[in-house]
């Protein structure tokens, strides 16, 4: 079962490389670490299950932050008190997204940042991603609101950049009043 201290701190520079495009069929080691991530996001956001194993909670969480340089992600989504959709997205893409902004008005928040962090991650309300799933088969899905910002910010882990390089540390709330909050 994958521990909160598997997955890596923000401090480790792997988070700041690119990760490579996925090549079909998955690995065994794919397989498993997405299965990992799904069982871990989906646990960690389980009150009970998330105090019992100590685990931080999340919605997504990226390849590269469990040091697997590749592009792919997990996201789960609770739409309902223990009801979830669970999403896999490999090499994926943004295809179109709103022109409206949004921000986390709490924060965004990080599986590998262990700190608070103030400021506003400008995000687009909505998108539309385009990926491959497990078995290789192409398809989009849109997201909407926060949805739309765990899509957006995991898809910057595969880029190598963290949502903390997104605020203006001189500025942390700049432009808040162009954005609408969520």
């Amino acid at each position: 079962m994958l521990k909160t201290k598997d997955i890596l701190d923000e401090k480790d520079k792997r988070l700041h490389e690119k990760a490579k495009e996925v090549v079909f069929p998955l690995t065994e080691k794919d397989k498993k670490a997405i299965n990992d991530m799904i069982e871990y996001l989906t646990n960690s956001q389980i009150d009970e299950l998330a105090e019992k194993y100590d685990l931080r909670p999340g919605m997504g969480m990226a390849a590269v932050q469990l040091g697997i340089m590749k592009r792919y992600y997990v996201v789960v989504h609770e739409y309902e008190p223990h009801k979830f959709h669970t999403y896999v997205l490999i090499n994926p893409e943004i295809v179109s997204n709103s022109s409206e902004k949004i921000y986390v008005e709490e924060g965004e928040g990080c599986l590998s940042v262990n700190r608070e962090v103030d400021g506003i991650v400008p995000r687009y309300a909505r998108v539309t991603m385009h990926a491959y799933d497990m078995d290789g088969k192409e398809f989009t899905v849109r997201g909407r609101e926060d949805l739309a910002v765990v899509f957006q910010h995991e898809l910057d882990h595969l880029n190598g950049i963290m949502f903390t390089d997104h605020i203006d540390p001189k500025h942390p709330f700049k432009d808040k009043d162009k954005m609408r909050p969520i």
